[in-house]
């Protein structure tokens, strides 16, 4: 599975020389993060009521081209990694066909009530099994 996010970007979004700032980018990988979720059968309202929470471990990403104001980018969110207790996503910005920047982030599945980590497999099998199905290759 993967999630196509259209984003717009913003003049608020660019730097002194006109391009998108690079602190935008994690952002974006929200935003895609939160729509790949919702793709899966869940909004991040519905986990976290159900006591899951999922906290950033890792975050990383790569500048390739700078992204301008007004240009449409796509967000590619897939999963590349997954554990009973923790997710690797993998984000491509995308725009007009050529790669602008490239990240990921790995979030762990805590307890909402103890922030202690728990076992995404039997708390929720349902995501668990429909994110396993939607892993793919590095």
């Amino acid at each position: 599975m993967r999630c196509e996010t259209r984003i717009v970007a913003r003049y608020a979004e660019t730097d002194q020389m006109g391009v998108i700032h690079h602190a935008v980018y994690p952002v974006w990988f929200e935003v895609s993060r939160t729509e790949y979720i919702k793709t899966a059968g869940m909004t991040y309202t519905q986990l976290e009521k159900a006591g899951v929470m999922m906290p950033l471990s890792e975050l990383s990403c790569k500048y390739y081209m700078p992204v301008h104001y007004e240009d449409e980018v796509t967000i590619i969110t897939e999963t590349v990694k997954l554990t009973f207790s923790r997710v690797t996503f993998r984000y491509r910005v995308m725009l007009n066909g050529s790669l602008m920047a490239e990240g990921s982030s790995t979030h762990a599945f805590v307890s909402s009530e103890t922030f202690r980590p728990i076992s995404l497999k039997k708390v929720m099998p349902g995501l668990y099994e429909k994110l396993r199905e939607s892993v793919v290759e590095e």
